[in-house]
């Protein structure tokens, strides 16, 4: 079976199938010799293309193009735009209850509550250091101080952030060396850092350390910096007896030998006279120890103490 010349070549023809989709059945109609042949069809699929008097036919091989037709306006598609890329998304809202915190400032001076005659100090919002050496019970005064307050307070110990290191860990019972002492710093600034950020989101906080007066730039005043001017600092001084007896009933690397308590309690009498509150809860229950650390409060934020 021949073809006209130029048109495309149908698929090949599968039994037991009709003919190819897309393919007239004229393509395939048998004509007997001497019939007129139908017009081959054109590369677009449309109609043939009539041959013209007076035109030399086309070359063998080669069919004659298609006149195209003018796109009529129902057809006219809108230009395409270049995609280089996804386009702009748009943003999602936060609906994971993330809250925005600010950041941790220096604390500065509180100061009583608006509408208040005198200082609250159970209702204000501050920082509070509380020294003493060990056995003095500040841990505990400091957690039930924290626990009983009408506004939200934390309590950070010192003695519990140095002890989040777990390997490498420089105890002073082994002898103070320069490790048990950047030990010491790194977290007495951990500390401050923490006190900042809890004061900054409403939080006050109460901290406790061993401070000791003859070294101000490393003890109060690292921590003033740490921290910041609004920092108030009390003195838990018992007497030596009491200190003692509270060290006896410790235990792990916090319980020290009874000779190093007795030093560190006698350095810290250079706090007498130095002007900061000085608590002695020789004969008071840590209730009865809070009740007066509230006072002692209530004047220093009225008369803030000069350190």
């Amino acid at each position: 079976m021949q073809h006209a010349v130029g048109s495309p070549l149908p698929p090949p023809h599968q039994p037991g199938h009709g003919p190819a989709t897309g393919w007239s059945p004229a393509a395939h109609a048998h004509h007997p010799p001497g019939a007129p042949q139908p017009p081959a069809p054109g590369l677009t699929g449309g109609s043939a293309v009539p041959h013209h008097q007076g035109q030399p036919p086309p070359p063998p091989g080669h069919a004659p193009e298609a006149p195209v037709p003018p796109p009529r306006p129902q057809d006219q598609a809108a230009p395409a735009t270049l995609q280089l890329g996804p386009g702009p998304v748009p943003p999602i809202p936060d609906t994971t209850g993330h809250v925005q915190l600010p950041p941790g400032g220096p604390v500065a001076m509180p100061s009583p509550p608006p509408g208040t005659a005198h200082a609250d100090s159970g209702a204000t919002t501050l920082a509070v250091l509380l020294i003493g050496p060990a056995g003095a019970g500040k841990t505990s005064v400091a957690k039930f101080w924290a626990e009983h307050r009408r506004v939200p307070t934390a309590h950070i110990s010192l003695d519990d952030v140095r002890e989040w290191v777990r390997s490498g860990f420089a105890d002073p019972q082994s002898g103070w060396n320069d490790q048990s002492e950047a030990q010491y710093r790194l977290a007495r600034r951990t500390c401050g850092f923490a006190a900042r950020n809890f004061l900054a989101n409403g939080i006050s906080c109460i901290l406790d350390d061993a401070v000791f007066p003859d070294r101000p730039v490393v003890g109060l005043g690292g921590w003033k910096r740490h921290v910041g001017p609004g920092l108030l600092p009390v003195v838990l001084l018992p007497g030596l007896e009491v200190v003692l007896e509270r060290n006896a009933e410790r235990s792990g690397n916090r319980r020290l030998c009874d000779e190093e308590v007795a030093r560190i309690h006698g350095r810290m009498a250079g706090w007498y006279g130095s002007g900061l509150p000085i608590i002695d809860n020789s004969q008071m229950d840590v209730p009865a120890t809070a009740r007066v650390l509230d006072e002692a409060l209530a004047r220093a934020i009225a008369s803030p103490p000069q350190w």
